[in-house]
């Protein structure tokens, strides 16, 4: 309890530090969106620049469910991207201030943080779904890799530059 009768934070600054890790976490999902414009949908032509927000509820549910979600799939691909995106953000907020005690560059935890993300999220789908991509295709895992590349390195610029 604080002097004033109203009960102290549990940690000094957690609010802020979710806050940030949220916005950096967001920042980062428009991010991996822009690669996917310009990798997936204009050099790869994997998927209409219409299909990047309805491919999570695709990955998720599966092809015949997007489908039949029409354009509902879009919103529902987007609250998905975007509310794990925020969670990731949060995440490294969290774990950011043990690597910066220790002097590792945002960029470098970043990098494995990419890895790490990539590996947890698709594992995921592979478990709750069928409907993904073959994970054992050098292709799709270097893409992967890359597209979460875009992702956390805005996110973890933005958390070492706002962040705790």
């Amino acid at each position: 309890m604080s002097t004033d009768g109203a009960a102290a934070p549990a940690r000094p600054g957690l609010a802020r530090t979710i806050a940030v890790g949220a916005a950096a976490g967001l920042a980062g999902g428009v991010c991996i969106w822009a690669y996917e414009a310009v990798v997936w949908v204009g050099a790869e032509h994997l998927l209409p620049l219409g299909g990047i927000p309805a491919n999570a509820t695709g990955l998720v549910f599966g092809a015949q469910v997007q489908a039949g979600l029409g354009p509902l799939a879009s919103v529902l691909g987007a609250a998905i991207h975007f509310s794990f995106a925020a969670v990731w953000g949060v995440l490294f907020a969290l774990a950011w201030p043990f690597f910066r005690r220790r002097g590792v560059e945002a960029t470098l935890v970043a990098l494995f943080y990419a890895v790490l993300a990539w590996l947890v999220m698709h594992g995921a789908i592979s478990i709750v779904s069928s409907h993904h991509p073959d994970y054992a295709d050098p292709n799709v895992i270097i893409g992967g890799f890359m597209s979460h590349f875009f992702f956390t390195v805005p996110l973890a610029l933005i958390v070492k530059r706002f962040g705790p």
